[in-house]
């Protein structure tokens, strides 16, 4: 069973879901040209550390603990469609309509690939969030590295 921190490590799709952030950081500051601004790091502290630890722990904690957890015991849930739980695909399709509260709906819509990586972490990991949350954290810090919120 793929549930303690060897065998994450040696996780050759936990590795790829790692390394593919700093390659879509990449791309996004290319494409994009967000101004590069760390300062507000120090001066928002508290911000900062909600947006990509408080909040990153909470939203896995709530969509992949509870919500996934609880689709995943619905015999339909545990159903798989191209490699992912019926449970993750519809767990973060919610994920994706609550970031429509405060992001554009493109920008919403962009959190659904992570959210389903997210997903399949904690469906591999049978139910083990750490996997979820470290990615989680991993993915708001580039995000909010290259674009501050003030």
């Amino acid at each position: 069973m793929l549930r303690n921190k060897q065998s994450l490590v040696c996780d050759w799709q936990f590795i790829t879901a790692i390394c593919a952030a700093p390659v879509v950081w990449l791309l996004l500051y290319y494409i994009d040209s967000p101004s590069l601004s760390v300062d507000w790091v120090f001066t928002a502290t508290w911000l900062f550390l909600s947006l990509v630890l408080l909040q990153p722990i909470l939203e896995e904690c709530v969509f992949r603990g509870l919500l996934q957890g609880w689709l995943i015991q619905r015999q339909w849930g545990k159903k798989s469609v191209l490699g992912l739980s019926q449970a993750n695909i519809v767990c973060s399709t919610v994920f994706v309509s609550m970031h429509l509260f405060y992001h554009a709906p493109l920008m919403a819509l962009m959190v659904m690939l992570p959210s389903l990586v997210f997903g399949h972490f904690r469906d591999r990991y049978h139910g083990w969030l750490m996997p979820a949350i470290i990615l989680h954290v991993f993915y708001n810090l580039g995000y909010f590295l290259l674009y501050a919120p003030v």
